[in-house]
C-alpha cells in the first residue's frame, strides 16, 4: 500500500497558525490510520518477493567495534541481508529493543572487490571479517549452530566497512560520521608507542 500525502496549500487563506494547526491535525489522522492498517498489508507480495527494501534483515550478528578514539564499543547488533552475491548490508543497533535507534550501517563486501582499493584506504575504513571472527568476539544469533557456522564461513570471505551515524552518548545524530574498526584490526606501520 502506498500513501502519498502533500501538505502544500493546506490552510491557504487562513493565518499561518491555523494552517499549521490544520497540518498537525491531518498528520495525526494519517498516523492513526497508518498505525491501524499496519497489520493489513503483508511484507511480501503474492509472488513472494519483498515489497520494501526494509524487508529481509534477518541475519542477526553481534560484535563489538573499535571506536574512532581507539576504545571498544558495543557490542552492536547487526541485522543483515544480502543485496547481491557480493554484498551484505547491515543495520546497526546498540540493543535489541524494538525502539532502539539505528546507530550505523555496515557492509560486508567480497574481498575480490575491496582488495582493489589502495592499501591506505582499505586499512582506514575496512577490516577483514576472517580476522574478526577468529577473535571469538563475533556471534551469529537467532539460528541453529550449524546454520550460524555457515553464515560465519561466508562472512569470513568478506571485508567490512562500518559507518556510525549516531555517536554513543549523543541525544540525537548530529551529523558526525565515524568509521569504527573491528577489535583486532591491525594498521601496518602503526605502533602503540
Amino acid at each position: 500500500m502506498k500513501v502519498f500525502l502533500s501538505l502544500d496549500g493546506l490552510g491557504e487563506g487562513s493565518s499561518s497558525q491555523e494552517g499549521c494547526a490544520m497540518r498537525k491535525r491531518l498528520l495525526a489522522v494519517v498516523a492513526i490510520a497508518v498505525a491501524g492498517c499496519s497489520g493489513v498489508a503483508t511484507p511480501k507480495a503474492v509472488s513472494g518477493e519483498p515489497t520494501s527494501p526494509a524487508v529481509g534483515y534477518e541475519i542477526h550478528v553481534q560484535a563489538p567495534h573499535m571506536m574512532a578514539d581507539g576504545t571498544p564499543g558495543g557490542p552492536f547488533h547487526h541485522y543483515c541481508k544480502g543485496i547481491s552475491d557480493k554484498i551484505l548490508q547491515c543495520l546497526l543497533f546498540e540493543s535489541t529493543d524494538p525502539k532502539a535507534p539505528l546507530v550505523g550501517v555496515e557492509y560486508f563486501v567480497a574481498k575480490d572487490l575491496t582488495r582493489k582499493l589502495p592499501a591506505i584506504q582499505w586499512h582506514r575504513h575496512f577490516h577483514d571479517h576472517k580476522v574478526e571472527i577468529a577473535t571469538g568476539r563475533v556471534q551469529v544469533l537467532d539460528m541453529p549452530a550449524d546454520q550460524a557456522a555457515k553464515v560465519a564461513e561466508v562472512a569470513a570471505g568478506t571485508d567490512g566497512v562500518s559507518y556510525h551515524l549516531w555517536q554513543h552518548g549523543q541525544e540525537f545524530p548530529d551529523g558526525t560520521v565515524s568509521f569504527p574498526q573491528s577489535l583486532g584490526h591491525k594498521f601496518p606501520g602503526y605502533s602503540d608507542k
